[in-house]
């Protein structure tokens, strides 16, 4: 894109935009193609996520039920299955479909209303266009 990027999250309209949290263009009839194109690219790459993260607390059903161990241990826990998920991935290893049904998300409760504007960062808009121009340069898919 000519210009060096960081990592960033992917959020929803709800978040305020950082440069370090890209989120779709709020939806109007304003919305140019790419703009559009930039929504939709977005919301597929966050359901590819969704669904690496379903399939990762599937397989290692510890995840779901963390609160019953030590705070210190946590984040080691979660490194160690997140290894092991990726081994097993990249092995091929079978996934039994029917763990999936101990894994549904749950609606954890999310803010309704978008963040206020006054919490958005003016240098993220760059980032977000840049992203945006990015995309269109890559063609459909």
């Amino acid at each position: 894109m000519g210009k060096a990027q960081k990592y960033v999250l992917l959020g929803d309209a709800t978040y305020p935009l950082q440069d370090w949290i890209l989120k779709p263009y709020q939806e109007d009839e304003n919305l140019t193609q790419r703009q559009l194109q930039f929504n939709y690219r977005l919301r597929r790459a966050h359901s590819v996520i969704e669904n690496a993260f379903l399939r990762l607390k599937a397989r290692w059903q510890i995840l779901l039920k963390c609160d019953d161990c030590s705070l210190e241990l946590l984040p080691t826990l979660v490194l160690a299955c997140c290894i092991l998920h990726n081994v097993c991935e990249a092995h091929d290893n079978p996934f039994n479909e029917e763990w999936l049904e101990g894994a549904e998300p749950t609606e954890l409760p999310k803010p309704c209303q978008p963040a206020p504007a006054a919490m958005e960062d003016n240098q993220a808009e760059q980032v977000r266009e840049l992203m945006c121009q990015y995309f269109e340069s890559c063609g459909e898919g």
